[in-house]
């Protein structure tokens, strides 16, 4: 006797409710997401064990790449429009609207105060050309770093100070950025570093 013939019926999903979650998902993790800012050189940090997370707001980071120049960034922007006044009154400068808003949207800055007029004129592209070549003057007889940081604690006084160099930045120079801090009575920062792997271990 042969067998039955079962009818074999169409298997439909509905996916509906699945791209509803992805949908819900890519947009709380757009929103919730701390976008890296841009910065003007490649610096390879350290590893060490340490596990401490940098917080995300109220940070000024100090950025030394491998020759020595050094940069700084801050994260909010009445902090930059503020520091940036400061600075102008401090050394004679009257920066116009447009340069203000350039600066208070940039990244990363690092040029001498002297030439900083000049290079908020410039279009975005040639800003990143100069900037990789500048710094902040750090040195004895024109230390403009110390300025840049005791304006931005008098702007932010909730200010937490982090430093990123370079694995291969010569220890003098990051010994005397520290220095410069101390001389503020700024003697509590991060070192951000990478974690190092077991393979390193």
């Amino acid at each position: 006797m042969g067998r039955a013939q079962i009818k074999k019926k169409s298997t439909f999903i509905d996916m509906t409710a699945m791209s509803d979650v992805t949908v819900l998902l890519l947009t709380f993790f757009m929103l919730t997401s701390a976008f890296v800012k841009k910065e003007p050189v490649t610096v390879n940090t350290p590893a060490s064990v340490s596990e401490i997370k940098i917080p995300e707001k109220n940070v000024l980071q100090i950025l030394i790449d491998p020759a020595g120049k050094v940069f700084m960034s801050l994260d909010k922007q009445q902090d930059m429009q503020a520091v940036l006044e400061s600075m102008g009154n401090e050394y004679g400068i009257k920066f116009t609207p447009e340069q203000e808003k350039k600066f208070i949207i940039s990244p990363t800055f690092g040029v001498p105060i002297g030439s900083m007029k000049q290079y908020l004129d410039l279009p975005e592209d040639q800003q990143d050309k100069i900037l990789k070549n500048e710094g902040i003057p750090c040195d004895s007889t024109d230390n403009q770093f110390k300025s840049w940081v005791r304006n931005a604690r008098a702007a932010n006084a909730d200010l937490r100070i982090a430093i990123k160099a370079d694995a291969s930045t010569p220890y003098s120079v990051i010994k005397n950025v520290m220095n410069s801090l101390q001389d503020l009575r700024e003697n509590r920062y991060n070192l951000i570093t990478t974690l190092k792997g077991s393979s390193e271990e």
